[in-house]
């Protein structure tokens, strides 16, 4: 099923070559530009996570098993900092 039209217009570069999209409902967008012209933007929210990733605390998890199992490195001097 192909998406439908929603906004038809024709756009240019301002003097410093700058695209104005009217309307626009972002404010960031992830553009990408392929070889045989075709431009796709995708919009972008940039917004702050709101959890630590699942991979992020199973490596969490894993250094805690590590620790009581006393699988530690060396202690590391930090005297020259």
């Amino acid at each position: 099923m192909e998406a439908s039209v929603v906004v038809d217009y024709t756009a240019h570069l301002d003097a410093k070559h700058r695209l104005t999209l009217r309307g626009a409902k972002y404010d960031y967008y992830q553009v990408k530009e392929y070889e045989n012209g075709c431009i796709v933007l995708e919009p972008r929210e940039l917004v702050v996570p709101k959890e630590i990733s699942k991979k992020a605390l199973a490596m969490m998890d894993e250094s805690i098993r590590n620790y009581k199992a006393d699988k530690v490195s060396e202690p590391i001097d930090l005297m020259g900092f």
